[in-house]
């Protein structure tokens, strides 16, 4: 078997764990808020946001892959140099999930996997083999890497804002009413985990699909930029399997440590993020979801009584957040720099 068969499986697999534990955070930032609200049980929130997770990338095309794919000119490389800048973005993105896991910390997988390919990307091929999006921008337009940025920026405000707007909304039209209106909102807790399970598949899954089809196109078994469908049947798979497990220290940060969540809050803030995920799925720009959900609970919580939210350990959530992508950045390059030396000396 040649090297660049070995790297191919590699990263597939290093694809599918990287998935696994995008679904492993992920899934316990989307069913958190529901837990904590003590209407619906963890098996079974767990259970609707692992189906719809499942089927979101099925349907939702792959747009978000597209972006992501074509940020980082891989072709501009040869093969083992741009198959190293692959592998060592996962590896980054990976290592900085397991770190944020193990210490209860929501972070984003999408800043993670964003940062590594710049820090290694930025070591293999250098500032001008990544489309930074800067000359689209005179145009008002997004591509390359400020599409990236942009979505996944912007998208923690746009959350606090819908998050914010949502409660206020649903506030305003059951002002008048009574205790039997909870039946309603039960309800329609199940069907907005529902979608938001939807929309973190739809968008987060194409992350790894991105990554694989960037690895066929290094190694030579596609002439441009695809993602076939097995490769999307595995990346659905893998941040399902994720999904299903879930990640407890984190529901307990982020349902438990920032305020005290009712009924009413948790599906203002399942709406809330699952209508910008889907907003962002559908013009092709990355969210994270840990970071839409986590902004959309503090908009919740600052539309209906700012003083009881828990803004010190939000801040400390946020400041997390500025952390991730340089340090991603510099594990990226890390990681290709130690790649390129051992296949060198192997080749």
């Amino acid at each position: 078997m040649e090297i660049t068969q070995i790297l191919l499986i590699m990263t597939v697999v290093a694809v599918f764990v990287f998935d696994f534990t995008n679904g492993f955070h992920d899934a316990a930032d989307m069913v958190a808020t529901a837990i904590a609200s003590h209407e619906i049980k963890a098996s079974v929130a767990i259970a609707i946001v692992s189906i719809f997770t499942f089927l979101g990338p099925l349907i939702a095309g792959v747009a978000v892959a597209d972006t992501i794919g074509t940020f980082v000119k891989i072709s501009s490389v040869d093969t083992m140099h741009s198959q190293a800048l692959v592998i060592a973005a996962l590896l980054a993105a990976v290592s900085y999930n397991i770190i944020t896991w193990w210490f209860g910390i929501p972070s984003s997988s999408s800043n993670s996997l964003a940062g590594g390919l710049v820090g290694a990307g930025l070591y293999v091929v250098g500032s001008e083999g990544i489309n930074w999006g800067i000359a689209s921008l005179h145009s008002f337009e997004l591509e390359g890497l400020s599409k990236v940025v942009a979505g996944l920026l912007l998208s923690p405000f746009f959350g606090f804002v819908a998050g914010f707007v949502v409660l206020k909304i649903i506030l305003i039209l059951f002002r008048r009413a009574t205790i039997r209106v909870k039946k309603l909102f039960v309800v329609s807790q199940y069907l907005s985990i529902a979608w938001l399970g939807f929309s973190h598949g739809a968008n987060d899954a194409q992350k790894g699909m991105a990554i694989v089809g960037m690895m066929l196109l290094a190694s030579g078994y596609t002439h441009h930029f695809a993602v076939p469908l097995w490769v999307i049947m595995m990346c659905t798979s893998a941040i399902t399997l994720g999904t299903v497990f879930g990640g407890w220290r984190i529901i307990k940060t982020l349902g438990f440590e920032i305020y005290p969540i009712k009924l009413i809050d948790s599906v203002a803030d399942q709406l809330g993020s699952a209508f910008i995920n889907t907003l962002a799925t559908y013009i092709g720009a990355p969210t994270s979801t840990t970071q839409v959900v986590t902004a959309t609970l503090l908009g919740v919580g600052a539309s209906q009584r700012p003083s009881h939210v828990g803004w010190k350990r939000a801040a400390q959530i946020v400041a997390g957040w500025f952390v991730n992508i340089p340090v991603s950045m510099l594990l990226g390059a890390l990681y290709a720099y130690i790649l390129i030396k051992i296949l060198g000396a192997i080749v």
